[in-house]
């Protein structure tokens, strides 16, 4: 149920896990496949009388990101704690950043509207609890974990909007090779507030959060529930209660949790065993000079130098390292719109059916620049170009190799051409006749049959000019 008496007012609170080798205040190794426990030490634990260090590399990878994400850098920042207790949380607190973060005011702009961004700051992540049965466990590996988190104004006015915030956001953050962002692995979480008012007014309504939206679908899905629930609360003039809404994936629907905190419940304090973060201009120009091309710029030079339509340039930068992977063979074989068909068609569809990155793909930018060599300089036929790439996924051997092992070089015998071309129109005359009365749909037919004749080792463009001038 939806109603256009209500608008809807979205903010995002995301959370990404920084691609540091160790944790943000201690030096344990940061590992996602690790035994429960065994990467845990005393300050991520929390014992009595630990002191942390703030992780260099995590500040560094922060600021590039807020930079990508047009924020302002404060030079000074301090870091305080946020305090609740959880299991998964060993020291009854987290060390984040309050009233002074990193970076402010920043945006991202998603199909041409302006998603304003409040602010990003460092901070670190929790264990992790697991129920199992009657019993419950905790895994402190993640303790200590560094996370950034980027909170958004009320600026998203959609689920589809949102969904796109959070794509646009990933690419970047793939990008700049600050975080992988696996949705599944938990390395970005994202966190919605959503509130209705009616069309007209400018106080904002009551906002709900809702957790555990571990893909964008669920994303997407657990907005548009929570959309119509509200609206049916106000419509039947219900009240709609401040709370954590905890999504279920399997039932399409979202429950109670708790009631939502206020800031203050949290008992921010300084933390006061870190010292003022300092952040200097020549640190952020360095930083800034060393951001790579980001997604929409990678775009907009496939289009200007390889004249790529725009829905071909947008699949093939999808992830930084399929761009590089297309531009690494455009490189070696000078055939860009060739190339870009082939990867947004053939590769793309081992990559979806296999589930791998362009990184497990088993053909090489330069096997796979010989193969359409090949195919552009009319040594082989399209399907013959098809058949060789299915041989190159399993063997690791080269196009050319294939083709001639397999005997599918395309052959300029156009004497033996010739007369497999009369056995055809020989052995068909109904079909030639119907030719000759102005039937020339059926000369693909024929075409048809000369190519599986010849083991389809001819050009089929010769074929047809040879059969037409025949007939």
């Amino acid at each position: 149920m939806t109603n256009s008496n209500y608008q809807v007012i979205i903010g995002m609170e995301i959370h990404a896990q920084l691609k540091t080798k160790t944790k943000m205040f201690c030096r344990c190794a940061v590992s996602f496949k690790a035994s429960p426990n065994s990467c845990v030490c005393p300050i991520c634990l929390g014992l009595p009388g630990t002191l942390p260090t703030v992780n260099e590399q995590a500040v560094n990878l922060a600021i590039k990101a807020a930079l990508a994400l047009n924020c302002q850098i404060n030079l000074q920042s301090t870091f305080a704690r946020k305090h609740y207790f959880y299991p998964d949380l060993p020291k009854g607190y987290q060390i984040t950043q309050y009233k002074e973060p990193l970076a402010i005011n920043g945006y991202l702009i998603v199909d041409g509207q302006k998603i304003r961004i409040r602010r990003l700051h460092l901070e670190e992540d929790s264990g992790k609890s697991m129920h199992l049965g009657n019993e419950s466990l905790v895994d402190f590996n993640r303790c200590g974990v560094p996370l950034i988190e980027i909170v958004t104004e009320p600026d998203i006015t959609s689920p589809l909007q949102a969904v796109r915030y959070l794509q646009e956001l990933r690419q970047i953050l793939n990008y700049l090779d600050v975080s992988d962002c696996d949705m599944e692995k938990g390395h970005f979480r994202c966190e919605p507030n959503i509130s209705l008012r009616k069309i007209g007014e400018t106080q904002f309504g009551v906002r709900t959060e809702l957790k555990n939206l571990n893909s964008l679908r669920n994303v997407r899905e657990g907005l548009e529930f929570e959309i119509n629930r509200q609206t049916q609360l106000l419509a039947a003039n219900q009240t709609v209660n401040q709370e954590t809404l905890y999504w279920d994936e399997h039932t399409k629907q979202a429950g109670p949790m708790r009631s939502k905190e206020e800031s203050e419940d949290y008992r921010y304090f300084p933390e006061p065993d870190l010292p003022v973060l300092i952040i200097t201009e020549s640190q952020i120009e360095k930083i800034k000079h060393s951001l790579p091309m980001l997604p929409h710029e990678r775009k907009k030079k496939l289009i200007e130098q390889y004249h790529l339509t725009p829905a071909l340039a947008e699949i093939i930068t999808e992830s930084k390292e399929l761009a590089d992977y297309y531009e690494q063979v455009v490189k070696l074989c000078n055939h860009p719109k060739i190339i870009a068909n082939w990867i947004t068609t053939e590769v793309k569809a081992v990559l979806n059916e296999k589930n791998i990155s362009i990184q497990e793909f088993p053909i090489t930018s330069a096997q796979f620049a010989e193969l359409i060599n090949l195919l552009a300089d009319e040594k082989i036929t399209s399907k013959a170009a098809k058949d060789i790439f299915q041989i190159m996924l399993t063997s690791g051997k080269s196009a050319l190799a294939i083709a001639q092992s397999q005997n599918l070089l395309i052959v300029k015998d156009y004497e033996t051409l010739n007369q497999i071309i009369e056995q055809v129109i020989s052995e068909n005359p109904e079909i030639v006749d119907k030719y000759h009365k102005g039937k020339n749909t059926v000369l693909g037919f024929l075409v048809g049959l000369v190519i599986k004749k010849t083991q389809g080792r001819f050009n089929p463009q010769e074929i047809t000019q040879l059969l037409k001038r025949r007939l």
